[in-house]
C-alpha cells in the first residue's frame, strides 16, 4: 500500500505528478520509492515499459528536480506484469519540482508555503551556522590555558592526561584544530581570537542611563566572565540580613541562584558572531542582564516561558560544557528556575537582544539605620563607609576612598573610630583579610 515514503501512479501518463511525489518524499523523509504500473489501491495493472519509456523517466527528473538527485530507475516484473520502480534519496533539502516546494502529509503531497519553506532551510542550515563547534584556525594548543582545562576536569570529575587529549575529550579538537567553544572556554587569551569575548557593566543613578556611576569591562575566558558579572551585581545591590540560629546570613536583594542562572544563560545562549559583549547594567529600581542574539530557531519567547514549546540551543557544544560542571540548567528550564526565586523577572527579546530584567527591592542595607536606634549617631562619611563594606567586606581601603571620594587617611581615621565603636572589626590581615559589621551595630 501507498505510505509517506511510498507511491504508486497507474502510469507515465501521470509522470507530472510523480515527480511532485517524489520531492514531497525527499523533504519530508530524504528516501522513498515510485512506482509505475501500480493502482493507488496496490493493485498492479502494468504498463509498457521501453528503454524509451526510462529515458523519459530520467530526463523528467534531470530537468524538473532541484536540487539534482541521481535515482535508480529500473524495469521489473510485478505478478507478472512490466513495471518501473524509482529509487531515489538525497539530503540537500528543500527540493522543488518545477519550480515549487512540496512535503508529504500521509499519501498526500502538500506544498509548501513561504514561512515553512523558510524554516526548513534554517533548520537545514542550523549546524553549518553554528560557531561553538566551528575551527579556530589561527589558534594553537600554545594557545590553551593548561591551568584553565585543569581546573575544568578537577570541577567535572575527570583526570588530567594533557592538553591534547583533554580538549579530545571534551570534543573542542578536531582534525587538529580547536574548537571556537574551546578556546573560549581555556584560551589564556580568547579576546585576541573573539571580540566578543568580553563583560561590560555599569551601574546607573536612576531609572535610566542618564548618569553613570560606574563603569567596568572584563575580558577573558567565558567562565572568568561569569564569576565577574555575578561579583559586579552582588557588589552593586543591597544586601538584607536574616539570623539562623547563632549565625547572620547577608541576603541579597535578588536571589543569588536566579541571578546567576541567567548569567549563565547569558553567556551560553548569546551569539558570538555579535560584536556586542554581554552586558550588566545596575539601575536604582533593576537589573538587567542583556545578551547579543535573541531566543534561537522558529519559536517565540512567551512559548518557553509557558513550557509549551521546546527551546533551541545555538551553542549546543558550549551548553554541554557547562552541564559537565553543573553550570546551569537547560535553557527554558532555566526560565523556570528563574521564575520560581525571583517571580516578577521579566524576559524580552528585543532586536535579537534578550535581556532579563529583576526587579529590585526596598531592603535596609545591612540594618545601617540601627545604629541610630542604639544612640550610635554617625558621621557621613562613615555610613557611606558601612554601605559600601556591606557590599563587599573584601575591599580595601584605597578603593573606598575612590568611591567616597575622599582621601585615604580619612577613610583609615573613620574606621578606626568604627572600630572604636565596635560598629566594624578587621579579620586576617591586609592581604587575603577582610571587614566585619558587628551585630551590636
Amino acid at each position: 500500500m501507498e505510505n509517506e515514503t511510498r507511491e504508486y501512479k497507474k502510469s507515465t501518463s501521470l509522470l507530472k505528478e510523480a515527480i511532485i511525489s517524489i520531492v514531497a518524499i525527499l523533504n519530508k523523509h530524504k528516501m522513498g520509492e515510485v512506482y509505475f504500473g501500480i493502482k493507488n489501491d496496490g493493485e498492479v495493472i502494468g504498463q509498457e515499459v521501453s528503454d524509451a519509456t526510462l529515458r523519459e523517466i530520467s530526463k523528467a527528473v534531470s530537468d524538473y528536480i532541484e536540487p539534482k538527485i541521481f535515482p535508480k530507475i529500473e524495469s521489473l516484473i510485478i505478478k507478472g506484469k512490466s513495471c518501473v520502480r524509482i529509487e531515489f534519496e538525497g539530503k540537500e533539502i528543500p527540493y522543488l519540482a518545477y519550480g515549487r516546494a512540496y512535503i508529504r502529509t500521509g499519501t498526500e503531497n502538500k506544498q509548501l508555503s513561504l514561512k515553512e519553506l523558510e524554516n526548513i532551510i534554517l533548520n537545514k542550515n542550523r549546524e553549518r551556522m553554528r560557531w561553538d563547534n566551528q575551527a579556530c584556525e589561527k589558534a594553537s594548543l600554545e594557545d590553551i590555558d593548561e591551568e584553565k582545562i585543569k581546573n575544568y576536569l578537577k570541577k567535572a570529575g575527570l583526570e588530567y592526561s594533557s592538553v591534547k587529549d583533554s580538549l579530545e575529550r571534551l570534543e573542542v579538537l578536531s582534525e587538529g584544530k580547536i574548537l571556537n567553544a574551546g578556546v573560549l572556554l581555556f584560551g589564556k587569551e580568547p579576546r585576541r581570537f573573539f571580540q566578543s569575548a568580553k563583560l561590560r557593566c555599569a551601574v546607573f543613578a536612576n531609572k535610566d542611563t542618564a548618569v553613570i556611576i560606574d563603569r567596568k569591562e572584563f575580558e577573558g575566558d567565558i567562565l572568568f566572565l561569569i564569576e565577574k558579572a555575578e561579583e559586579y551585581v552582588l557588589e552593586n545591590i543591597h544586601l538584607g540580613m536574616k539570623v539562623e540560629g547563632l549565625y547572620r546570613i547577608d541576603v541579597p536583594e535578588i536571589d543569588k541562584e536566579a541571578l546567576r542562572e541567567a548569567i549563565i544563560n547569558a553567556f551560553c545562549h548569546r551569539d558570538y558572531r555579535e560584536y556586542e559583549s554581554v552586558e550588566v547594567a545596575v539601575f536604582k529600581d533593576r537589573v538587567e542582564i542583556r545578551n547579543p542574539g535573541g531566543v534561537f530557531g522558529d519559536i517565540k519567547l512567551e512559548q518557553i516561558i509557558k513550557g509549551i514549546a521546546p527551546s533551541k540551543r545555538r551553542n549546543p557544544l558550549i551548553a554541554e560544557l557547562f552541564k559537565r560542571i553543573h553550570f546551569g540548567e537547560r535553557w527554558g528550564r532555566g526560565i523556570k528556575l528563574i521564575l520560581s526565586k525571583e517571580p516578577k523577572t521579566q524576559f524580552r527579546d528585543i532586536s535579537d537582544v534578550f535581556i532579563t530584567v529583576f526587579k529590585r527591592k526596598a531592603i535596609e542595607v545591612s540594618k545601617i539605620k540601627l545604629g541610630e536606634k542604639l544612640g550610635e549617631k554617625l558621621g557621613e562619611n562613615q555610613r557611606k563607609i558601612i554601605e559600601i563594606i556591606s557590599k563587599d567586606k573584601f575591599i580595601s581601603i584605597p578603593e573606598i576612598a575612590r568611591r567616597i571620594e575622599i582621601s585615604t587617611t580619612a577613610v583609615e581615621n573613620n574606621i578606626a573610630k568604627l572600630r572604636e565603636k565596635n560598629i566594624l572589626k578587621r579579620i586576617g590581615g591586609a592581604r587575603g583579610g577582610y571587614w566585619e559589621i558587628t551585630n551590636k551595630f
